[in-house]
């Protein structure tokens, strides 16, 4: 046995075996720590472990009959382990030992003194946020939705505007709702021309209702059919078609509100809510407008404000059509080199406005901050 481990000595074996499973452990705890922020799965970490594993007992085969000298790879047996080389190169990989360990200790300094509470100011307030977020939702019962976005039914694919305009009104409509829980914009049209499954949008969305519907759009004609489903069991509890003409809009939308209020058995402590009115071929516009400025991109911007200043020409004291102003000159502001002063005067005309013609308007919470000169 004695002889056994003088030959893995003389074959430089242990000290293989030692600087591999130094390196390894090494590559382990970087690629722990570098491997989540390029998103790769935890199932990376378990294949280069196991690839590292795999290679362990290769190495040391390699190291029992070959031997790395400054002529190159050499078997061993033809390999003087007297001579001066021989022993330089073991030496070089005690070195390599040693720079491995050094560097592995140096890991787990920064480890542990640096990035471990870091790490744990995350955890905390990860956790934090989730069980705020699980005791709101707890809090709302079964009284939450998610309002996806309506499907476009009209024969022309430009009024998509339209079907989304109506899905995000009605959103907004149901968000005035306290005793509601109401799923943001952005998560619910995330689910924008998916296969969906209205279980798994639940699970995901952690709703227990959905409200999907379709919108069709000829003239001045509109087919408005919505329906209200009770997520865990992927029932109806409710359905309808509107066939109106755009003068009725508005009052689809407070009827659908309506309905959804009443399905969900809802006690409201004040009024019900009700979508606030403009002219049709205005709220056309203000459509239009909203949907180019959710889209977020810089080439629409001009289009958005042309359309937006037609609405108001239209219905020059609407609320609504200021705040949409408001949003528009707020997004302008960040690309057309305008300075902090200008881009205040600019929201501060229309915040004036809209204080002029209602003081105590309930404004919409998002475009009411974007007008505001203050932001």
């Amino acid at each position: 046995m004695w002889q056994f481990f003088e030959e893995l000595k003389r074959r430089n074996i242990l000290r293989v075996a030692i600087a591999y499973l130094a390196v390894s452990w090494l590559l382990i705890q970087v690629a722990d720590t570098i491997f989540p922020a390029y998103g790769l799965p935890d199932s990376a970490l378990t294949i280069l472990i196991t690839i590292l594993a795999i290679g362990f007992i290769p190495a040391l085969i390699l190291a029992w009959v070959f031997e790395l000298t400054p002529e190159g790879v050499k078997r061993d047996q033809d390999v003087d382990r007297s001579s001066p080389a021989s022993v330089a190169a073991g030496k070089n990989l005690d070195r390599l030992i040693i720079v491995v360990l050094v560097l592995a200790l140096g890991y787990l300094a920064v480890d542990k003194f640096v990035l471990d509470p870091a790490r744990d100011v995350e955890l905390v307030e990860e956790a934090t946020l989730q069980g705020r977020t699980q005791a709101l939702s707890e809090s709302y019962g079964e009284k939450s939705i998610a309002v996806l976005p309506f499907v476009n039914m009209s024969s022309d694919p430009e009024q998509e505007y339209f079907s989304d305009g109506i899905s995000e009104e009605v959103l907004n409509l149901l968000s005035q709702i306290p005793q509601l829980r109401v799923i943001s914009r952005s998560s619910s049209f995330s689910f924008r021309g998916k296969d969906i499954h209205i279980p798994t949008v639940a699970e995901q969305l952690n709703v227990a209702h959905v409200l999907e519907g379709s919108v069709r759009k000829a003239g001045n004609r509109i087919r408005i059919t919505a329906q209200l489903i009770d997520a865990r069991s992927d029932t109806h509890l409710w359905s309808e078609t509107y066939d109106r003409t755009l003068d009725d809009i508005f009052a689809v939308q407070d009827e659908i509100a309506a309905e959804v209020v009443a399905a969900l058995k809802l006690t409201l402590l004040g009024p019900s809510p009700h979508v606030e009115r403009m002219k049709p071929e205005a709220y056309t516009l203000y459509l239009q407008t909203i949907h180019l400025l959710n889209q977020l991109r810089e080439e629409h911007l001009p289009r958005a404000e042309a359309l937006i200043r037609r609405a108001l020409a239209l219905d020059p004291d609407n609320i609504r059509l200021l705040q949409a102003l408001g949003w528009v000159n707020y997004q302008q502001a960040g690309v057309n080199d305008l300075s902090a002063d200008e881009s205040c005067e600019l929201r501060q005309v229309v915040h004036d406005r809209m204080l002029a013609i209602h003081p105590d308007h309930p404004a919409h919470p998002l475009v009411s901050r974007l007008a505001s000169p203050y932001l």
